[in-house]
């Protein structure tokens, strides 16, 4: 992360849309001390403002094991990666931390973040570190588009955490 600058968060430049689901990024929740920490790569979410506080919100299903960190901790990082590491994304999104050391499969090297307890990576060309704000479940009942539906053949339906940012470091792509 020696290339990464901090900025204001109303500074960061990007098309979130793109960041999501296009480049993808990892979720880390844990304590980067204790090597008590998971990730999984995301490409729902978003990013803006809310209760006047830059904030992102990230969705898990209870099903994954990064929800337990997730539960457990009260921040999270997002870090996002030059396509370089697309594979290594991919793996890291399909395949669990209950099975092992994931992140031994990858490029990928966490390192402390600045302010939160998750870590983030020396790779990353973008770190967002974030304490949570708010978190809620999403009920299917609430689903005013019919189609969502097709999102949860399992009925694991996604909780929302809410992150107020509170370190944004960056190389000059996101400035």
């Amino acid at each position: 992360m020696t290339n990464l600058v901090q900025i204001d968060p109303k500074d960061f430049c990007a098309k979130p849309h793109f960041l999501f689901d296009r480049q993808w990024l990892l979720l880390t929740a844990g304590d980067y001390a204790s090597n008590t920490f998971n990730t999984m790569t995301i490409g729902w979410g978003s990013i803006g403002t809310m209760w006047n506080k830059p904030y992102v919100s990230v969705v898990v299903r209870p099903t994954r094991y990064t929800y337990q960190f997730m539960e457990k901790y009260p921040d999270f990082t997002l870090t996002a990666f030059s396509k370089d590491y697309q594979k290594d994304l991919s793996y890291l999104g399909s395949h669990s931390g209950r099975d092992g050391n994931k992140l031994a499969q990858t490029k990928f090297t966490p390192v402390a973040a600045q302010k939160v307890a998750s870590p983030s990576f020396a790779e990353a060309e973008l770190s967002i570190e974030c304490l949570k704000i708010y978190t809620s479940d999403f009920d299917p009942n609430r689903f005013i588009d019919a189609s969502i539906e097709k999102n949860y053949p399992q009925k694991d339906y996604h909780r929302v955490y809410y992150g107020e940012i509170v370190n944004l470091l960056c190389t000059e792509k996101y400035r």
